[in-house]
């Protein structure tokens, strides 16, 4: 009987990754290995699978041939069947031993997570932590990918295959330099708020699409004179004089502390949303994935909102 090569786990961990990220530069990095590494492991199980070339290169584009794009769903379905089995034996272990992976948004993954995070870490020391930031593709991506088991977003997922659960209220405030002529206000209207320049998140932003559409329902129209794609450096726009902005309540504690910013008095606002913890519809948790996700329903719901 003829003998047959397998290839590793390894090697499917390392092709799936190229897959996924569409490059072998960027996959490298995630797995912590040299591009060589990565490109000479690709190579080897293209000769495991009787040479059969699974990637082809048009210039800088990398994609996969007929025959990796078969490969692929048979290598994920090997990775997501092990690692059930690995779930299986650490519920067996209890939580002695085991690892989280935790993704989020901009927002969840610096406001909100970290403190969850914190207390699980005492609570489990020895349970390795990762945690992704990104946006909602990417994390999106992660789930369905299992590079995460759970995520924190303050916005759910127009997607069947995924299941939220309210955590705690997330309010978007407008804030303001503490010298700005609106502060101090009793309730200042949207249509003289429109007047005022802003500072907003990027295009595709849960916060700027809930601030777009109430001054849209009242045929307003935002004078944007700023985008920006991170929290912190909105905030220090704002302490600028730059502008106004409207962001989460959760991302102020410090600047309202010290009197760097303010919250306006406006009508419409606070915005009410939520935070969620999003997971794979029907997905067996790990037993850490399930103590952060109960850890996470108890601490969240006892933290006091700004």
């Amino acid at each position: 009987m003829e003998r047959v090569n397998y290839p590793t786990l390894h090697q499917l961990a390392i092709f799936i990754a190229v897959v996924e990220h569409r490059s072998f530069s960027r996959a490298a990095e995630e797995l912590s290995l040299s591009q060589p590494s990565v490109s000479m492991q690709v190579q080897k199980l293209e000769n495991t699978l009787r040479n059969v070339p699974l990637f082809e290169q048009t210039g800088r584009k990398l994609s996969l041939t007929e025959a990796g794009q078969e490969f692929y769903h048979y290598a994920r379905t090997v990775l997501n069947q092990m690692d059930e089995a690995i779930l299986v034996l650490e519920e067996l272990k209890g939580m002695e031993r085991g690892r989280l992976r935790v993704a989020a948004d901009t927002t969840a993954g610096v406001y909100v997570v970290p403190r969850i995070l914190g207390q699980f870490k005492r609570l489990y020391p020895q349970i390795s932590i990762s945690m992704q930031v990104g946006n909602r593709t990417t994390v999106q991506e992660q789930l369905f990918s299992h590079a995460a088991d759970l995520a924190v977003m303050g916005h759910t997922f127009d997607n069947p295959e995924l299941m939220a659960i309210p955590l705690q209220a997330n309010k978007l405030v407008v804030i303001a330099h503490p010298k700005h002529p609106l502060v101090g206000q009793e309730l200042i209207s949207l249509e003289n708020l429109s007047k005022e320049p802003f500072i907003l998140r990027e295009a595709g932003s849960g916060t700027r699409a809930s601030t777009e559409k109430i001054f849209t329902k009242s045929n307003l129209k935002m004078q944007v004179v700023m985008e920006l794609s991170d929290n912190g450096a909105i905030k220090q726009a704002v302490i600028a004089g730059i502008g106004l902005a409207v962001i989460s309540s959760a991302t102020l504690e410090l600047e309202l502390k010290t009197g760097q910013l303010v919250m306006l008095k406006v009508d419409g606002f606070p915005v009410k949303r939520q935070w969620y913890l999003v997971q794979v519809r029907g997905k067996r948790l790990s037993p850490p994935a399930q103590t952060f996700q109960e850890l996470a329903l108890r601490s969240i719901s006892k933290t006091e909102e700004i």
